[in-house]
């Protein structure tokens, strides 16, 4: 609609002055020293839902970080949506890697830096905006509900509990997330499915204190040399994952899938420039996009223990530590898979040394038809402001309250990511395109205007 066009271009700049400001707040959930900072950003996003024009905009606190909801119901008897994201980011670190400090969002070539640009304040931050132009053009065909939560990056536990006693206030017809990727802006693609989390930590006690490494080196055994021959030990030479039983649930992809995401576009040349890689890797037989779409994987998330310090420091540690996540694809579930983590590692443990190993967080990997009316109408919503069809693929991250949703609410969900992979999420420099922020504005409304359509 040229009335949706026109308004927004008329405010783009205030949308972007707005989206800087949201970003300026260190709102990480892992840190119990940006508490206050969690609190300032919510009180921020409820302000802002109300300028957009909810009728009602709440924060509810948890034991945790606060829950923001907000609504607009113009008519009951109209479809609702329920729009989910989150406004907690991952922590920053490295700060040294940083070409400009996370927390002040700097515009670089026509891409905002910042943390949280793209996961998720600048993507579920279109939808408010996305709101107001509706709002004020006198255009909103659906009911809106908001639930922005602040727990997203530490495993949404205290939301599982708010949506659990609050499936009235959630009711809707359909959840909308923005918090995956495209191929790219010349290819859009709709994520159908995202992966499941496991978590642990490993902690491996040898001697009762650092030794000296030249008069107890060789005779005592060092945990980090025993950490990296336990951790090394859980992929074979295909790259398949050792784990006993690992593999058991794991849907298999139909060839029918395999052949559609063969068929998207992939440059693997440019693919390694992008990440400065001499070569891919991954598990034998199977192509980039399947290794991070329908394939489980390991990986060590951090790895630590003795002197990490500048120069030099002889010493044989008394501890080591591991940071380990899995990504689940559908069938598998986080707990079966943390417990079969959590048994190999203490299983495997060598003499000379004591294995602790522990759980973080999980969640269940979620897959959407793309037979459906609200997926369809995302599609045409991304076609019409595209001017083409969109890929449906399959996203490698994990978004872990999703199978939650569909269970206590009984919605499903459609993803209508604009970030793109190689935005640097979790990584320093994390950017989002200024182009992909008002292309997700522009389009959202028209899911709203397919959506509230008869199937």
């Amino acid at each position: 609609m040229n009335s949706w066009k026109d308004y927004q271009n008329l405010h783009q700049e205030r949308f972007l002055q707005e989206l800087l400001e949201l970003l300026r707040i260190p709102s990480v959930s892992a840190r119990s020293e940006n508490k206050t900072d969690m609190h300032t950003c919510a009180e921020l996003v409820q302000k802002r839902l109300r300028e957009a024009g909810a009728d009602r905009a709440e924060i509810f606190q948890t034991p945790g970080h606060p829950i923001v909801f907000a609504e607009k119901i113009i008519d009951p008897s109209r479809p609702t949506v329920l729009v989910y994201g989150h406004y907690d980011v991952q922590p920053a670190d490295p700060l040294e890697l940083w070409t400009t400090p996370p927390f002040e969002p700097t515009i670089r070539d026509g891409k905002i830096f910042a943390r949280g640009a793209c996961d998720d304040k600048g993507q579920f931050y279109m939808h408010v905006k996305a709101l107001e132009i509706m709002t004020a053009t006198g255009t909103l065909p659906v009911n809106i509900k908001f639930l922005i939560e602040g727990e997203e990056e530490v495993g949404s536990s205290h939301l599982s509990d708010f949506v659990k006693n609050n499936k009235s206030l959630l009711q809707a017809d359909v959840i909308l997330i923005s918090d995956t990727s495209m191929l790219s802006m010349d290819t859009p693609s709709i994520d159908v499915g995202v992966r499941g989390l496991s978590y642990i930590e490993v902690e491996v006690t040898g001697p009762n204190r650092d030794l000296h490494s030249g008069v107890y080196g060789g005779a005592v055994a060092n945990p980090a040399t025993l950490l990296a021959k336990m951790i090394a030990s859980c992929h074979d030479e295909n790259n398949r994952i050792t784990i006993p039983g690992f593999y058991d649930d794991v849907l298999e992809a139909s060839e029918e899938e395999r052949n559609k995401m063969a068929a998207a576009p992939f440059d693997e040349e440019e693919y390694k420039k992008d990440l400065g890689i001499p070569a891919v890797w991954g598990e034998k037989g199977y192509s980039t996009h399947e290794r991070t779409g329908i394939r489980p994987t390991l990986e060590v998330n951090g790895i630590w223990g003795g002197y990490t310090g500048e120069g030099s420091k002889t010493v044989l540690p008394s501890k080591a530590f591991a940071k380990i996540s899995c990504r689940l694809v559908p069938n598998q579930t986080s707990q079966k898979i943390t417990d079969k983590l959590i048994a190999y590692f203490q299983s495997i443990a060598p003499q000379g040394v004591t294995v602790k190993a522990t759980e973080h967080h999980g969640g269940e990997p979620y897959l959407t038809p793309i037979d459906s009316h609200a997926y369809r109408s995302a599609a045409k919503a991304i076609a019409q402001t595209f001017g083409k069809e969109p890929i449906p693929v399959r996203g490698g991250g994990s978004i872990p309250i999703c199978a939650l949703f569909e269970k206590e609410l009984g919605l499903k969900i459609v993803f209508m990511g604009f970030g793109l992979d190689s935005d640097n999420l979790h990584s320093p420099n994390e950017k989002y395109d200024l182009f992909n922020f008002y292309k997700g504005i522009e389009t959202i409304p028209y899911f709203h205007l397919y959506f509230s359509e008869k199937k």
